[in-house]
């Protein structure tokens, strides 16, 4: 078979690739929304612009977002607060997941929290911010490291959570930050019905785990898939992105898109412009020969 033959069946085979996925008992679109870059500098305290990120919000489910990914630990308490402002009474079908685990220090810095009374709490803050009764999805961000995953038994935290959810307080639960080994532990304790680890185009130590985890049916959801505080940058990502007529970032939310079907995507942004574009990448379809010059970005890291 000839390379454009394998193009062109790579393109019909993807044509629809945006589609959805399900999380716990919600069916969601694979594009969604993260709401940490609407509080302040460093995600602590308020933002420069309360109202426009109201508007951010309001115009993200205008274009038919259902999935928000946000945190009490956001400001702290100001992201949910937002989202509050903006959304409520919330739109049914409309599926929100936070996380605990973390408590922000008086100078913005993250720490652990992993007791039983620090985790109620958190979901009591969460629910009352957030103006809910029940949290559709509650992701335990595990702390041991401040690197990323790093090994440790998160048993004692899953029980309390899974305590929470016996009582009605959560819907579903999730793990961020986490191992494979913290993952098959977790599943021991309760349904885990997603993950969200760093990953993006460059950042791929979650290949194999992805791959498990979509055998599974379970949702991947990952963070700073742009880069985060070092946003992407590349010549081959640029070269592709203009043979599309897109932006780099559109074409790597894409690559994340075409990479595994239950790859959901969170991208960030306070502004509406950003908003729309993020969107946007849905409806790019890349080539076996993009994805293939893509792929090799990670092997240079």
């Amino acid at each position: 078979m000839g390379n454009l033959d394998q193009q062109r069946i790579f393109a019909v085979t993807h044509s629809h690739i945006s589609g959805s996925y399900r999380i716990g008992t919600h069916t969601v679109r694979r594009v969604g929304y993260g709401a940490m870059q609407l509080a302040g500098p460093g995600v602590f305290g308020p933002p420069k612009d309360r109202k426009a990120a109201v508007a951010v919000l309001q115009e993200a489910i205008a274009q038919g977002v259902d999935h928000l990914d946000t945190s009490d630990i956001y400001g702290p308490h100001v992201t949910n607060q937002i989202i509050r402002e903006a959304l409520h009474p919330y739109r049914d079908g409309l599926l929100i997941a936070t996380k605990v685990g973390a408590v922000r220090g008086p100078n913005g810095s993250w720490e652990p929290a992993f007791s039983t009374a620090d985790l109620e709490r958190a979901v009591h803050d969460n629910l009352r911010n957030l103006g809910l009764d029940v949290l559709d999805v509650v992701n335990f961000r595990a702390m041991f490291s401040v690197e990323g995953p790093a090994e440790g038994s998160i048993e004692a935290p899953l029980t309390a959570l899974a305590e929470l959810q016996r009582r009605g307080l959560i819907r579903h639960i999730g793990l961020s930050n986490v191992t494979p080994t913290q993952v098959a532990e977790g599943r021991k304790i309760a349904e885990i019905v997603c993950v969200q680890n760093h990953y993006n185009l460059t950042h791929r130590r979650d290949d194999a785990l992805i791959d498990q985890l979509a055998a599974r049916g379970t949702a991947y959801v990952p963070y700073f898939p742009l880069g985060g505080f070092t946003p992407l940058q590349s010549s081959a990502l640029n070269d592709v992105a203009a043979r599309l007529g897109a932006t780099p970032m559109q074409v790597a939310l894409a690559w994340l898109l075409h990479r595994s079907p239950n790859v959901l995507l969170i991208p960030g942004t306070s502004s509406v412009t950003h908003l729309r574009e993020n969107l946007a990448s849905a409806a790019l379809t890349l080539s076996a020969e993009d994805m293939d010059t893509l792929n090799r970005l990670a092997e240079r890291t």
